[in-house]
């Protein structure tokens, strides 16, 4: 009798879990379905008043006096975002530093990559390659035993971003990697 209690409350608790996953999908629920309904305000078309009394421009300007329809955003460049890309790996890298034969602490490190916004689908195509790379310069990095040791030295950080990027740029040379940024590095002592 003990057992089949203690099953039946696992599986409430799977299910409750289910649902609650599913509510709170996105696209999903009563609030995706009042997005995806034109808007409307009491019942009645939305006007093109801006609620300030005076009816809405149909082409506005920028605070700097240029056309919003011009293709250019308010500093002067163009609309897209400057030709440069942001690549963001799935999950962070986990380098383990090995002392006498044995792991002595663990480093991880959040690593994004900058390069040309024309590699974006090819830095998504490659990324198991990509993360090959990065942990193979890694594990390289923490073999020399003094590069995690101080990570608060602005020249072992330095050492890491370039290594990486020198190995990645070797590896793919026509895909347009700008730079490294380490957005996160922690290290947990064992």
């Amino acid at each position: 009798m003990k057992n089949i209690i203690t099953a039946l409350i696992a599986v409430i608790c799977v299910v409750i879990g289910g649902v609650g996953g599913h509510m709170l999908r996105g696209g999903s629920g009563e609030a995706a379905a009042a997005s995806a309904t034109p808007d409307k305000a009491h019942g009645e078309e939305k006007s093109e008043d801006d609620g300030h009394g005076a009816p809405k421009e149909k082409e506005k300007k920028d605070s700097h006096g240029g056309d919003k329809k011009a293709g250019k955003d308010s500093h002067g460049g163009s609309s897209s975002s400057s030709g440069v890309t942001y690549f963001r790996f799935s999950r962070e890298f986990v380098v383990p530093i090995i002392q006498h034969e044995r792991v002595a602490s663990l480093v991880i490190l959040n690593i994004n990559i900058e390069a040309d916004a024309s590699a974006s689908d090819k830095l998504f195509s490659q990324e198991p390659v990509l993360r090959d790379v990065v942990m193979t310069t890694l594990i390289e990095i923490s073999g020399d035993g003094r590069t995690f040791q101080s990570m608060t030295s602005i020249e072992n950080y330095e050492t890491v971003r370039s290594l990486i990027l020198g190995n990645l740029q070797k590896k793919f040379p026509g895909m347009g990697i700008k730079n490294i940024l380490i957005l996160d590095i922690a290290r947990q002592d064992l």
